[in-house]
């Protein structure tokens, strides 16, 4: 099943194809954002949250460098080069039997990257809500 969640999850970065994520999402997935102190919970803030990621995050330069799985979970730590800074980061998944995520978390690295991306997001987040 690890493979099963995690190649999916490849391809919808590979293909920037955010609509894939209502089928990958239970309807009890929380989100965990480096830059809001309170968990989001639901299907659709998750899917709002990571389709702004999406356009965000997933440049050319994006990449993930080191995969930690283990049977329902996984750690997958990655590299973006951003309005030239470097962000260095870890998205934690956690997968329900069914193969659907419950648990997204994001951690980055270092500061500088941290206030790039709260700006980005939050400017991407505003603007899918007009």
């Amino acid at each position: 099943m690890a493979h099963t969640v995690l190649d999916t999850w490849h391809d919808l970065v590979r293909t920037r194809h955010a609509s894939g994520l209502r089928d990958l999402l239970a309807d009890e997935v929380v989100f965990h954002s480096p830059v809001v102190h309170t968990p989001q919970t639901g299907k659709a803030v998750t899917t709002q949250y990571l389709a702004a990621a999406f356009q965000v995050f997933f440049n050319a330069s994006f990449r993930y460098v080191r995969e930690v799985v283990g049977p329902r979970d996984a750690v997958l730590e990655f590299q973006v080069e951003i309005d030239g800074v470097t962000v260095n980061g870890v998205d934690m998944i956690r997968w329900n039997e069914e193969g659907r995520i419950t648990d997204f978390k994001v951690m980055i690295r270092p500061l500088k990257a941290i206030n790039l991306i709260h700006q980005k997001m939050g400017a991407m987040l505003q603007a899918q809500q007009q």
